[in-house]
């Protein structure tokens, strides 16, 4: 049996699997707290486990082992600037979001603000973040195909993106956040496993010994001791000073992003209570860090084993290195059959990553639609539960419908560097709203509407003006050459930008409510009053008619 056809039966049985918990689910989706939130019905375990299944993607699994294998040691800062993330996350954000918030992150910054133009702001926000991770899902995507199926045209890959698109979908409108959620779990854990298993096998074949390794890897990827020292990738001679910069970007964007992801921010409402919320992110972050730890493994071990030669021979962008590391190292240990075998299983795994994630990124945009964009903007309010998930399920087909396009578009990509753009997004729109919304009594509408737009808006004109779209032989348009901004990932300047934006916005209104800032305030840091958020009504909007803008009045400091 070929490794093509053992690898289709597993993904299969995956896929079957998954399904048959999505339509479990679905007969226990009764209401938007339900599709939503899961009913606020996981434990801190289950939860982290989800967690951990929805951070650790195929810019994980696949993009990050490629960038090791392809960069050496500047790769290492993906799988480290992953990790510090959640310690942010952990301090500042979840128990507090857990707290103060209903479904979405505008929620919180509805609470004592104007709600009708911040939910506007931050579902435009939500969106294109997911837009930007969906993206390197759906590159991964067919990057795996290529090297299981042998498929070397776009056209082919294209399909294989189309189908993701269509079971993501599928998994969001039928089983909502409680489907998504068990994905995610069994997707955790048969991550974990492949990924501890192959790491085990390629330590065992070198005895153990890190340095055999790494010696190895440096050998083999030609570039020799360059392979194990800073500058291969950023901070070169030819990039001068732009690439020590470009490095501090991304570092930036990836530590600071995760607070700000929308699909990680939603995890924290599935919990009951905020201790459960502060459980999940620990147990999270214990099984994330375990899992970037393995990622170092990974990375160096397809440069020892597979070589950078033929890793961009199948994929210049360097993300079928961990699956190609499978084949190598199940042939060097097992012969042939074991060879087929572990790339099989590993390429499973790697799809069910995929899935699990698009899956959790496609259902926190539509819910973002429906519930801040329908239910508040468009309707003011007057909206039932049942009327808000039907447009939260044919919004997922929309959003699906335009990740599929762009995924398609950007093939060639290394799905490391695309998160760490959707990462370098979050991080200039939607932090410096959320932390001046939590911690500055002073903020305000106005403030929340520029933090966002401001952090939103040069995040992406920078990103379109850049390496990445155009001038570079890897960009999307590599033909094109309308770049002037030097940098690959934008947030040294863009996030600076989002806060200045929310302070500068903030100043020039005087618009704000003292009385509902110490109201969120006792509420984000105690839990009381939380139950509020669970209601039917809107946070922040349970003391106004449906259709009212809150009384906001200038107040003194």
């Amino acid at each position: 049996m070929s490794h093509q056809t053992l690898s289709t039966i597993l993904f299969l049985l995956f896929v079957a699997g998954t399904l048959g918990i999505t339509f479990w689910a679905s007969r226990n989706t009764k209401d938007a707290t339900d599709f939503y939130a899961g009913g606020r019905s996981f434990s801190g375990v289950q939860n982290g486990l989800a967690i951990g299944g929805d951070y650790m993607s195929a810019a994980s699994f696949l993009g990050i082992a490629g960038i090791i294998a392809l960069s050496g040691y500047d790769g290492f800062l993906y799988s480290i600037g992953f990790l510090v993330a959640w310690l942010v996350a952990l301090l500042l954000v979840a128990e507090l979001m857990r707290n103060s918030g209903k479904f979405t992150m505008a929620d919180v910054l509805a609470f004592r603000m104007s709600p009708r133009p911040v939910r506007t702001a931050a579902g435009v926000s939500t969106i294109t973040v997911s837009i930007f991770y969906l993206l390197a899902q759906m590159v991964g995507a067919g990057a795996l195909v290529g090297l299981l199926l042998g498929v070397t045209s776009p056209a082919g890959k294209a399909l294989t993106i189309v189908g993701v698109g269509v079971l993501m979908i599928v998994y969001v409108v039928v089983g909502g956040m409680k489907g998504t959620t068990w994905v995610q779990i069994v997707k955790a854990v048969l991550l974990m496993g492949g990924a501890t298993l192959v790491t085990l096998l390629v330590l065992g074949h070198y005895g153990f010994n890190l340095s055999g390794l790494l010696g190895e890897a440096a050998a083999q990827s030609g570039k020799g001791d360059a392979f194990l020292n800073a500058g291969l990738k950023y901070g070169t001679e030819a990039q001068g000073l732009a690439g020590k910069i470009d490095l501090i970007s991304l570092g930036l964007a990836l530590v600071l992003g995760t607070a700000g992801l929308p699909h990680i921010l939603i995890r924290f409402y599935t919990v009951p209570t905020a201790r459960e919320a502060r459980k999940s992110v620990l147990w999270g972050i214990g099984i994330i860090g375990v899992f970037y730890l393995l990622t170092l493994v990974l990375g160096f071990g397809a440069a020892a084993l597979v070589g950078g030669q033929a890793i961009t021979a199948q994929d210049k962008a360097g993300n079928t290195a961990a699956p190609m590391l499978a084949e190598a190292v199940g042939k060097a240990i097992f012969g042939d059959v074991g060879g087929t075998i572990l790339l099989a299983v590993i390429a499973a795994v790697a799809f069910a990553t995929i899935l699990a994630v698009v899956a959790g990124l496609t259902l926190a945009s539509s819910s973002s639609f429906a519930h801040d964009l329908y239910a508040h903007v468009f309707k003011r309010g007057n909206v039932t539960d049942k009327e808000e998930v039907m447009v939260a399920r044919i919004s997922a087909f929309v959003i699906g419908a335009v990740a599929i396009g762009l995924g398609i578009l950007a093939q060639g990509q290394n799905v490391a560097f695309l998160v760490a753009l959707a990462f370098a997004v979050a991080a200039s729109g939607n932090l410096p709203a959320i932390l001046y919304s939590l911690f500055w009594k002073r903020f305000n509408t106005a403030g929340a509407v520029s933090a966002i737009y401001g952090g939103l808006v040069s995040a992406l004109v920078l990103v379109v003006f850049s390496p990445v779209v155009s001038g570079s032989a890897t960009a999307l348009f590599p033909d094109a050459n309308f770049a002037w901004f030097p940098l690959s990932n934008p947030g040294i300047v863009s996030i600076p930008l989002g806060f200045l934006a929310g302070f500068v916005g903030a100043r020039l209104s005087k618009e704000y409510s003292a009385g509902k800032y110490a109201e969120i305030e006792v509420r984000s840091l105690t839990g009381i009053g939380a139950e509020q958020a669970t209601s039917h009504q809107p946070a922040g909007e349970v003391q106004r008619q449906p259709g009212t803008d809150p009384e906001l009045e200038p107040s003194t400091d």
